[in-house]
């Protein structure tokens, strides 16, 4: 007998990036920051006392959401503190969207975003980019013309790595009839000044979600956040969150990373100069990529080379190297590769030169 729900039964789950046992890899599949964290994480996991596991963490997290306001030009009521990015994408669902209901979304973007819409029983409406990664221009016509309630967008996208410019946000905002998720999880890598956070004053259907996952070094924390208007945000901090979500010490972590924005943004130029060589060295090879305003490249394997897209994927894993590859129309001749130290990409495109030379 199984207790399964049906549509639980039915689905397949997430699949995560692979993660090696190996210290000798190098990891360049899941867009991990390839540089540490602020210091100031140091301090705080040695200054804390164990004996204050004891107590219950904040509730709301409400001193990182008082910093997080201050950092983007809002109020603490406009800020949600979450377990990771995901963990908000998943409230949006639940506390917005009934069953049955349809969640839109571009294609392609972010694999957990049909995964959650499956869990809750929705079914997905999608619509193809068009070649320059953009969103069609009749996009939000065609999420409201299924009936969409809410709508995920990626920016800068995933897997391409091409940015909306902040008008197009703006009239998507205006012209969709659901709760548009935009969600910048690799906003700070973007290399020119950039900000969508003042549309959330200006639109009442729009959440902004941000992750220390990856611009703050954090990815082993799980630490996001939503920006949003109050009416959105009030219904998930007192209703649909977990009681307590965000434990003591990621809290204080949060916070003290947040804080130190000159050592956050030191990173985020490091990976946009590593960004642009790594893509020049692949264009020598013959391997051309979109541009990217993300901490990784969406590479294309063009016919007449000595290897297609899976097969290099699997001789670099072979090498210790690991790219991601995605099995899925539009995708089968392209690799995403994700940023690494600069020895590290130097020791990949040794390998891609080895392969392809």
């Amino acid at each position: 007998m199984s207790f399964e729900r049906e549509n639980i039964h039915r689905m397949s789950g997430y699949v995560s990036g692979e993660q090696p046992d190996d210290p000798q890899t190098i990891k360049l599949n899941t867009n991990e920051n390839p540089y540490p964290p602020t210091p100031a994480v140091d301090d705080v996991l040695a200054g804390f006392s164990r004996t204050r596991l004891r107590r219950y963490p904040p509730p709301t997290a409400i001193a990182f959401r008082e910093a997080a306001a201050r950092l983007h030009g809002l109020q603490p009521e406009n800020v949600i503190a979450t377990r990771g990015g995901d963990e908000l994408l998943r409230l949006l669902i639940t506390t917005f969207v009934d069953p049955g209901q349809p969640i839109g979304m571009t294609d392609p973007s972010y694999s957990l975003y049909p995964v959650l819409a499956q869990i809750q029983d929705c079914p997905v409406v999608t619509q193809p980019m068009t070649p320059d990664w953009q969103p069609a221009d009749d996009f939000a016509d065609r999420m409201n013309a299924a009936g969409v309630r809410l709508t995920f967008i990626v920016n800068p996208h995933a897997p391409s790595g091409a940015l909306m410019p902040v008008g197009r946000v703006d009239e998507l905002a205006r012209d969709l009839n659901s709760i548009l998720v935009l969600d910048e999880a690799y906003i700070d890598f973007v290399d020119h000044d950039y900000a969508t956070t003042p549309l959330v004053r200006e639109h009442d259907n729009l959440v902004i979600l941000r992750t220390l996952s990856k611009g703050y070094s954090l990815a082993g924390l799980r630490f996001g956040y939503g920006l949003g208007p109050a009416s959105l945000i009030e219904p998930m901090l007192t209703k649909t969150r977990d009681s307590y979500n965000l434990d003591a010490i990621s809290q204080e972590v949060a916070l003290a990373a947040l804080a130190d924005q000159a050592h956050a943004k030191n990173t985020w130029q490091a990976v946009i100069r590593d960004r642009e060589k790594l893509a020049a060295d692949l264009r020598e090879l013959g391997l051309d990529s979109p541009p990217s305003q993300a901490n990784f490249l969406l590479v294309s394997v063009p016919g007449g080379l000595p290897y297609k897209a899976p097969e290099i994927y699997q001789k670099l894993k072979e090498l210790h190297i690991l790219v991601r590859y995605f099995d899925l129309p539009g995708l089968q001749d392209r690799l995403r590769i994700s940023l690494g130290t600069p020895d590290e990409n130097r020791r990949l495109m040794n390998a891609m030169r080895s392969l392809l030379d």
